[in-house]
């Protein structure tokens, strides 16, 4: 079956300033989230308790598990499961891209292209505020959440949902953009195939909302209007935050 919504990339999660996850953000911490999958009845379709009567009866994994926590009984618990699995999550880091091998050249690795679409990125050329939603070389958002002016009204209210409060409707989690290139689809629906559907919202899709972020809202009409060159290099940019192997 499907999801209600698309996979993010996990990528350099333990940066999130918010520290919330999901796309709606109903999850407070890493070791809550990552047990939500597992009891999903479209993912795992599993209750916690099967799960740790399950490892439970595996030697292996009782003894690992008292190797880690130390000696208890029963040495697998819920506790223990989403510790593991937090930490995990949070080894996932990118420190192996193109971008981060130009960082100590001042980019004289990139092309000329790329060089424009990292000065359009950081709004040192044309008009696009990527930046502000996508800051650091961690390229994840400070302590916002932000509505980027997917629809209107809303099929999915975001972050409203769990809310209840208006002005939260269409709030979404900003992923990382590391790695951004291998992970398609994008947007919390999947609604975006490729990179260029992406970049051609914001360049002249968006949808003006109360809660539409003030990044965007400031620029008049559908987007930032970013002409085809403008939008080919953002592209070649956003490239160079996959990491090589």
């Amino acid at each position: 079956g499907l999801t209600g919504r698309n996979s993010m990339g996990l990528a350099n999660s333990r940066w999130y300033q918010r520290g919330s996850f999901f796309w709606d953000e109903r999850s407070a911490t890493l070791e809550i989230q990552v047990l939500q999958p597992i009891q999903n009845a479209v993912e795992m379709g599993m209750t916690l308790p099967l799960l740790e009567a399950r490892l439970n009866a595996e030697p292996y994994y009782t003894e690992i598990f008292n190797q880690v926590f130390g000696t208890a009984t029963p040495a697998v618990t819920s506790d223990r499961i989403a510790r593991a699995l937090a930490q995990f999550v949070r080894s996932i880091i990118s420190t192996s891209t193109k971008y981060d091998a130009g960082t100590a050249s001042n980019f004289a690795n990139f092309t000329a292209q790329e060089t424009l679409g990292r000065q359009i990125f950081n709004g040192q050329a044309g008009n696009a505020t990527c930046a502000a939603c996508h800051g650091t070389d961690n390229f994840v958002p400070g302590p916002a959440i932000n509505n980027n002016g997917l629809e209107n009204p809303y099929l999915d209210k975001g972050l409203g949902a769990v809310t209840g409060r208006p002005q939260d409707e269409g709030l979404f989690k900003v992923p990382s953009l590391r790695n951004i290139a291998l992970t398609a689809p994008y947007m919390h629906d999947g609604r975006f195939a490729t990179l260029d559907d992406v970049i051609a919202h914001y360049s002249t899709g968006i949808h003006r909302t109360p809660s539409l972020d003030p990044n965007l809202a400031k620029h008049p009409g559908a987007g930032l209007n970013l002409g085809a060159a403008d939008q080919a290099a953002l592209i070649a940019f956003l490239k160079t935050l996959t990491d090589q192997p």
